[in-house]
């Protein structure tokens, strides 16, 4: 469920297939996510999952299955 609805997000912030959106796809490398982009992307995620990002949690964060992981993890 986490899965689906965080390829719901990253389709709509980043304007692509949501079919193209597997675990191990990298948002920098496969989608040209930037810095803002992933600012952006889990400010959605905290409002959709009621989580919080620390401040440094996105520089660990590199593929979908690394947000998955936080999410699942700070539920």
């Amino acid at each position: 469920m986490v899965f689906e609805k965080l390829k719901k997000i990253i389709a709509e912030q980043l304007d692509i297939d949501a079919e193209n959106i597997t675990y191990e796809s990298s948002l920098s490398e496969d989608f040209g996510a930037d810095s803002l982009d992933l600012v952006d992307i889990s400010m959605t995620i905290e409002d959709e999952f009621g989580v919080e990002f620390p401040e440094d949690a996105l520089e660990n964060i590199s593929t979908v299955a690394d947000l998955v992981k936080f999410i699942e993890d700070n539920q």
